[in-house]
């Protein structure tokens, strides 16, 4: 009676619906994405380069399109949308996946670059929900493009080679943290104070007046062509200096900076890339900004996702404005994002019984939010029992969890943003331990079954 009437989730370890083999494979293929990826911009590259030897060419180099063909669009080179057409009408609606690639970090500030101390440090402006503490006393990295005064564009990435220079920002010892400790934490940290140290060494000029800063931009401006007005039109970011390891005796889990949301961006990708003639046009949907609302022209908010469908449209010969809406109106979608594993060491935190496990597979999230439901997309108990038919049919081992107890958690996806365009959509993405830390970790048997997800569902 117990077996026929009762739900327990499965250990995808202990599933003969999953190959260990086959998941440890798949995931050698994302730690190394995830460790060349750094940035949103540097997702894009990477992501471009593998959809051309995947078959897919430019949206804007066609001038008609026809069932399994494979295309794709750039937004301002902090976004890309995949799609393959599928073979039924696009009126009919589209399956997407739409998954995030910025991530929690440092930005600096537009003149960050100051002398105090005998040292020279740049100041920071925290970008995303982080915890201030977890950034100090650890190595960061910088990357980031820089616009110089002539128009010309210059990259920069430091720090994650194994010869690389890396930069951190000063903690306080113990011996004088009295004060600080009697803090919330919180008040503990200020966000001011997250100045990143660059260099110690003075330029060899006794006539200048900050030798230290001039150090600094003398290298800048050696190996970068920078000056210090060149700091205004750049965006220059600082992300954990650490690479993707295995984690546990065991090598089941994976630990590294940024899986939030890169997990589910590189998974929805590899899915993609594999599918072929779909029935459904089928759209990976990669954008920037979640982490700070989905806001401005490569968020989730913006136009772009609806000006490519439109595109889209009219190469298919269709309106790009009913087209379009009958579209969307039909439209499925997968709102890929990450949740939050339970943790036995934050246990009361969590309502145990609706929470991610980690290795028990792709976690669906039926609403996200805060509180009430505030802010939250809350899919129909139809699009809920669709996907869970599909992914039964095909044996996808998943989970279903909330993020943290009703009143003492919650947070936020694209999911809102795309069910606003009249798109039945659900969260499904894989769970974190310390999301939004500088080593967040997931189960690579989760992050196989995100992509396994995903595959049958764009498919």
């Amino acid at each position: 009676m117990e077996k026929t009437l009762s739900y327990k989730r499965q250990c995808a370890w202990k599933s003969d619906k999953a190959n260990k083999d086959e998941i440890f494979m798949f995931c050698e293929g994302y730690k190394s994405f995830l460790n060349s990826a750094r940035t949103e911009r540097e997702f894009v590259l990477c992501a471009e380069k593998a959809a051309l030897q995947n078959g897919f060419s430019a949206l804007q180099n066609k001038d008609s399109l026809k069932p399994g063909d494979r295309v794709y669009r750039i937004n301002r080179g902090k976004g890309i949308l995949m799609a393959v057409i599928g073979s039924e009408d696009i009126e009919k609606g589209a399956h997407i996946v739409g998954a995030h690639i910025d991530s929690p970090r440092l930005d600096l500030k537009q003149n960050p670059l100051y002398e105090d101390g005998e040292t020279a440090l740049v100041k920071t402006h925290y970008y995303g929900g982080l915890r201030k503490y977890q950034w100090l006393a650890t190595p960061l990295a910088m990357h980031g493009r820089v616009v110089l005064a002539n128009g010309n564009t210059v990259d920069i990435s430091i720090g994650d080679e194994d010869d690389d220079f890396t930069f951190t920002i000063s903690d306080l010892l113990p011996h004088l943290a009295r004060e600080q400790g009697s803090k919330t934490l919180r008040d503990a940290f200020d966000a001011e104070n997250l100045n990143v140290i660059v260099g110690s060494i003075p330029v060899d000029d006794e006539e200048s007046k900050k030798p230290i800063k001039d150090a600094v931009l003398q290298y800048l401006n050696e190996n970068y062509g920078m000056v210090e007005e060149d700091f205004l039109s750049a965006e220059i970011e600082m992300v954990p200096a650490v690479r993707v390891r295995d984690v546990g005796f065991d090598r089941s889990m994976i630990g590294g900076p940024a899986q939030d949301d890169r997990v589910c961006a590189y998974t929805a990708m590899q899915a993609i890339f594999e599918t072929k003639n779909p029935k459904h046009t089928a759209i990976c949907l990669l954008v920037d900004k979640e982490e700070i609302g989905s806001m401005g022209n490569t968020g989730m908010q913006s136009r772009f996702f609806e000006n490519t469908l439109a595109e889209i449209c009219c190469l298919l010969g269709k309106s790009a404005s009913l087209s379009v809406r009958r579209c969307l109106s039909n439209a499925k979608c997968l709102s890929a994002d990450v949740n939050a594993a339970f943790d036995p060491n934050f246990a009361g935190v969590y309502e145990k019984s609706n929470a991610a496990l980690l290795g028990h597979g792709v976690t669906i999230s039926k609403y996200t939010g805060h509180g009430g439901k505030a802010e939250s997309s809350d899919a129909s108990a139809e699009f809920m029992g669709e996907i869970r038919r599909l992914f039964n049919a095909n044996n996808v081992i998943w989970q279903t969890a909330e993020l943290g107890k009703v009143d003492g958690g919650g947070g936020g996806t694209i999911a809102q943003y795309v069910a606003n365009l009249d798109v039945d959509t659900i969260d499904c993405g894989t769970a974190l331990l310390s999301m939004h830390s500088p080593f967040e970790v997931c189960s690579k048997a989760d992050v196989y079954m995100t992509y396994r997800a995903y595959k049958c569902f764009l498919q």
